[in-house]
């Protein structure tokens, strides 16, 4: 197994903000593909297809980290922390709600080697 981490980071836009919304969340992704340990950082939005019907927020991060230090590292660049401060917390913000969320690929007890 591996000591990766997935995380799924959804947006609601507030209306109107859409496009906004995901060009800022875009902007992101250059510097974060330089972080050593990003293996995947993508944008994307929801596209309507007859063979997936399921709710969710428009846009959806999709990102997988090589491990917990590293995203949790991610998580306090201040390039990072300023797009929650001026996006979403601000009330002026774009974003009106959104749902982050990690995820690991290790079965709950699995005995993980120590390196």
């Amino acid at each position: 197994m591996s000591r990766k981490i997935y995380c799924t980071a959804s947006f609601k836009p507030k209306p109107g903000k859409e496009d906004a919304v995901f060009k800022a969340l875009q902007a992101l992704e250059p510097n974060a593909h330089r972080e050593d340990a990003c293996l995947q950082y993508t944008v994307t939005r929801h596209i309507d297809n007859p063979f997936a019907q399921g709710d969710s927020y428009p846009i959806v991060f999709h990102e997988i980290w090589a491990n917990r230090e590293a995203f949790e590292a991610h998580c306090q660049r201040r390039e990072i922390r300023e797009f929650f401060a001026t996006h979403l917390e601000d009330p002026a913000g774009d974003i009106e709600d959104a749902n982050v969320c990690v995820y690991s690929d290790e079965p709950a007890e699995f005995d993980a080697p120590q390196l």
